[in-house]
């Protein structure tokens, strides 16, 4: 009996991590540990820190933990019926909440961001969301079924980047065709 009790606890352990593990993107994980583990081991290297190497596995361990998981929430958010819903929980939901926590950490260790810093990392969180949301809606850096092969999501990296910084542009000369339509059909009147 007590075996049978142990066994459906595993099975709901199991359960519970293979839903967690579902909402872990293992490409958005290795692309942030390597990048900010990159920054973090140049910034220490010039300050001449002493081991240098443990906070760059803590930070690697870190990021890849929680870049992973917040990327698969935001993976998730891409099936939501409302698009507007998934794109606000995508931009705004994920990230924020994500650097709630962060500050909570911070303020938990005694260290609280200033207001400044904070406000600077939120604009960088939602502009990264930005382009998160673009190349997933473009099928890139996806895992499970809708991903494909990480070799193909950096191949289509600078298309990605070019069509990113080129929608605002887009979106404005959009607006201004729009606008010179109207303002021409007024005229006609």
């Amino acid at each position: 009996m007590l075996n049978a009790g142990h066994d459906d606890c595993m099975a709901q352990t199991s359960s519970f991590f293979a839903q967690v593990l579902s909402c872990w993107n293992w490409k958005c994980a290795l692309v942030s540990a390597s990048a900010r583990s990159a920054v973090y081991l140049v910034a220490m290297s010039r300050t001449g820190a002493r081991g240098s190497m443990g906070v760059v596995l803590v930070e690697m361990a870190y990021v890849a933990l929680t870049s992973g998981l917040y990327a698969g929430l935001q993976q998730k958010a891409l099936g939501i019926r409302s698009r507007i819903l998934g794109n606000g929980l995508i931009v705004f939901g994920v990230p924020w909440l994500a650097q709630a926590f962060d500050w909570v950490a911070h303020y938990a260790a005694g260290a609280p961001a200033p207001a400044r810093a904070t406000a600077a990392v939120l604009f960088y969180a939602t502009l990264s969301a930005l382009f998160h949301l673009y190349v997933m809606r473009r099928g890139a850096f996806l895992t499970g079924r809708e991903g494909r092969p990480l070799r193909s999501d950096f191949r289509r990296i600078p298309r990605l980047m070019g069509g990113f910084a080129m929608t605002p542009v887009m979106l404005i000369a959009t607006g201004a065709g729009r606008l010179l339509r109207v303002m021409g059909a007024e005229a006609a009147f």
